[in-house]
């Protein structure tokens, strides 16, 4: 039965800055929270708040049904789980500390052989962006514990819930960082390029946004070709996109622009070319990307 708009107790183990923010939330919404860090002076602000100081991880856990670990990594998260283990009994886990697909699904094995039900997640915002509904929050692992502790989770921001392999969660967070890395330094290298010629980086934004937005329809468009390995250059062919790269590295050159980036786009287009893609559309890249196994 889902809990959505029920108040519910919770801990947070893990007060850094993310941490932090997630308790904060849960109290804003109502949520009686219970807290523990290692360095307990990192608690003080929250318990000022209303939250309840906890003295051991096993006292977090067994104050709640609900237990969010949010700690620096997997090390950390295992070495404060683990002497704890004894309290995991019948408790959910939804644990938002990052790390890699495999590292979740090992998790996920050992927290069910100590009685607990595990949701693995990845927060796809900065601190100041937790409790904003607009904030994806990516969810992988046990549905009960997302209809159950629904309410709760959507004090944090939008749960999208991508399955029942605990790792995906985290293994869309990695892709997602890597596109968002990606795009950061494509538009950076946009904005030192144009202000090269003394554009200002707030003029030339605004067009910079307007046009991912094509872009998103090119994703849309390629999509399907890439689930089919089947890539028609009825559009902009591979070759095409070489030509005109090369504008952009001259571009770039005559203005003292670093070149790395687009040199790398363009040997990675040219690898798609030698691989015999060169008549694709720009999606046959991705055999160049995909492990040779993968490949359509």
């Amino acid at each position: 039965m889902s809990s959505t708009n029920e108040q519910q107790a919770v801990t947070v183990i893990g007060l850094g800055s993310m941490g932090s923010a997630l308790a904060t939330a849960l109290l804003d919404r109502g949520h009686s929270v219970t807290v523990w860090n290692r360095t307990p002076d990192k608690a003080r602000a929250l318990v000022d708040r209303g939250a309840r100081p906890a003295a051991t991880p096993q006292e977090a856990i067994a104050a709640s049904r609900l237990t969010i670990p949010c700690l620096f990594d997997y090390d950390v998260l295992r070495g404060v789980l683990d002497p704890a283990a004894g309290a995991l009994d019948g408790r959910a886990v939804v644990n938002v500390t990052s790390g890699s697909a495999e590292q979740a699904r090992e998790l996920d094995g050992w927290l069910r052989s100590h009685g607990a039900d595990h949701l693995d997640g990845g927060i796809m915002t900065t601190p100041p962006g937790v409790g904003d509904p607009n904030m994806m929050f990516l969810y992988s692992g046990s549905p009960a514990v997302l209809d159950r502790h629904r309410g709760v989770l959507e004090a944090l921001g939008d749960p999208v819930y991508l399955g029942t392999d605990p790792g995906l969660a985290s293994l869309y967070d990695a892709a997602l960082l890597g596109l968002m890395w990606s795009t950061l330094t494509g538009w950076l290298h946009g904005t030192a390029l144009a202000g090269a010629d003394g554009v200002d980086a707030a003029a030339f934004t605004p067009v910079a946004i307007r046009w991912l937005t094509a872009v998103t329809g090119f994703m849309t468009t390629y999509a399907p070709q890439v689930d089919a390995g089947r890539y028609p250059g009825d559009d902009a062919t591979i070759d095409v996109q070489i030509a005109t790269i090369d504008h952009l590295v001259h571009a770039a050159q005559a203005r003292g622009v670093d070149t790395s980036l687009p040199a790398l786009l363009k040997s990675t287009m040219e690898r798609a070319k030698a691989a015999g893609h060169g008549s694709d559309s720009y999606a046959g890249v991705i055999e160049v990307l995909r492990k040779p196994g993968e490949r359509g």
